[in-house]
């Protein structure tokens, strides 16, 4: 599945979201342990991290390859600054119909459009792929991210009081969330 597109920024900076290549290892993998440390909402910390520059790039490579799957790297002045995805939940016939969406922006970019801009991509790449329906869990305490969801039309279907144990607050809920595509 391919992608390309370039976006402005709300403070006027041009955005490129495309698909992620195998040149892109190492600026993913950084972009990754970045996101990864400046947030606590995430589902892992950067050492929990199993991928080096090798597995990141081959990732890549599989994933720009893949009919029904995606990983879309949002770069502005040659820096991968976000990343956002969609993966089959299977491949059996009772769950070929889903797919789950991740997204993940540097803080530096909060607020700017990108989470939304990225996830609009993951959701127009979904039912290019033939999927009928899109899901993600998000932290409760996630304003933010709630609300690009919820513009973007995902309803929630569940929550779990103890979804995430984070080694800074505790348990945190989960919100389960879907779009019907």
């Amino acid at each position: 599945m391919k992608y390309n597109k370039v976006i402005t920024l709300k403070n006027g900076i041009q955005c490129c979201l495309r698909n992620g290549m195998e040149c892109d290892g190492q600026a993913v993998l950084d972009n990754f342990n970045l996101t990864h440390g400046e947030t606590d909402f995430l589902l892992t910390y950067p050492d929990e991290n199993c991928f080096d520059v090798m597995q990141e790039s081959q990732f890549l490579n599989e994933k720009s390859e893949s009919k029904n799957e995606i990983e879309i790297v949002a770069v502005v002045d040659h820096v991968v600054v976000g990343t956002a995805g969609i993966e089959a939940v299977g491949k059996k016939y009772k769950v070929r119909h889903r797919a789950e969406l991740g997204v993940s922006v540097a803080k530096e970019f909060w607020g700017l459009g990108l989470g939304q801009a990225l996830t609009t991509a993951c959701i127009e790449c979904a039912k290019v792929a033939g999927y009928d329906q899109l899901e993600l869990n998000v932290v409760a305490g996630n304003v933010r991210a709630l609300s690009i969801y919820k513009k973007a039309g995902f309803v929630e279907y569940g929550r779990n009081p103890k979804g995430f144990h984070s080694r800074l607050a505790g348990f945190q809920e989960v919100i389960y969330m879907r779009l019907e595509l």
